[in-house]
């Protein structure tokens, strides 16, 4: 019997609630699952799980064993990733979550880099929803994060994450905006304009306020947009059409205020500060392509600090 394998099954018919949803999982056939955790209950003589048309119970030996083999199948995977780290070329799926197309178009100029030293990766990104982007669901490996002076909420408590960098917000407008509306000389001035702020603080529900200050002179300025939107991208856009004049992380918009599709209002303010963060689900049996990739995030965009949550 492989009981290894036999124990895989057992754990997997539990997770996935039923022999043919882990046989699924585990790419096998539904008899294959039922075999192998047959084998383990006849080998321990006891049932580890009472069978029905409609459900599945684990018995009370079963309950007090599936406990004692994820323990043991957690070791063998702990075991496994930290030979993977030391002696394997980082290799494979990496699903990677970003907060903005903006924020992907700037780490994209970066990977025929990483691809010259690392081949066998094959990375898959997904833009989140919003500049906070909550990353509480499974399914990714690494993320960009966009916060203030800490991470973002959503966050799982085993999520580990890095300080990658810090720049201060960018109030800014289209050309053809500031033709209709004119350039605003004075915070104070903002009332009579369209705004679109991004929370330093992850999503606000597009009620965000920054304190703009210079010299000794301090004013709030808040959202006050005919519409309104926590979506980074949205609120990009929004800038870009003339919709609005739109206040967001610099690393956002640095593209768009070089090449002139957008204007930086009042720079003489100091606006608030966001940071860029990097993040991974867990420091438990990480894959050494997703080291090798937080690595390469702290290389392109600078690190100053580290934080585990």
């Amino acid at each position: 019997m492989d009981r290894l394998n036999s124990m895989r099954a057992f754990a997997k018919v539990i997770d996935e609630g039923g022999f043919a949803a882990a046989a699924r999982a585990m790419d096998v056939s539904a008899a294959a699952v039922t075999r192998l955790v047959a084998d383990l209950e006849n080998h321990l003589k006891v049932r580890l799980i009472h069978r029905s048309t409609r459900r599945l119970a684990l018995t009370p030996t079963g309950q007090g064993y599936l406990e004692r083999v994820r323990s043991i199948l957690h070791q063998l995977e702990e075991a496994e990733a930290q030979v993977d780290a030391a002696v394997r070329q980082p290799q494979g799926p990496l699903r990677i979550k970003v907060p903005a197309a903006s924020v992907a178009r700037q780490l994209t100029r970066h990977l025929p880099g990483l691809q010259r030293q690392f081949p066998g990766l094959r990375l898959s990104f997904n833009v989140a929803g919003t500049a906070g982007v909550a990353v509480t669901d499974v399914g990714w490996d690494a993320a960009l994060l966009v916060g203030g002076s800490a991470p973002p909420s959503g966050l799982d408590s085993a999520a580990v994450v890095r300080s990658l960098s810090r720049g201060a917000g960018a109030l800014c407008a289209s050309p053809a905006y500031l033709a209709r509306h004119g350039m605003p000389t004075h915070p104070a001035e903002l009332a009579q304009h369209e705004c679109l702020l991004a929370s330093p603080d992850g999503d606000s529900g597009g009620t965000a306020q920054w304190q703009l200050s210079a010299h000794a002179e301090s004013l709030a300025v808040h959202s006050s947009a005919a519409f309104s939107s926590a979506h980074p991208d949205t609120l990009y856009a929004s800038a870009v059409a003339g919709l609005a004049l739109v206040g967001l992380p610099s690393v956002m918009v640095e593209d768009a205020l070089t090449d002139g599709t957008l204007v930086q209002v009042l720079p003489q303010w100091r606006t608030p500060t966001f940071t860029l963060y990097a993040a991974m689900p867990s420091r438990k049996f990480v894959p050494s392509r997703t080291r090798a990739f937080m690595d390469f995030l702290a290389e392109v965009f600078a690190t100053p600090t580290v934080a585990a949550m």
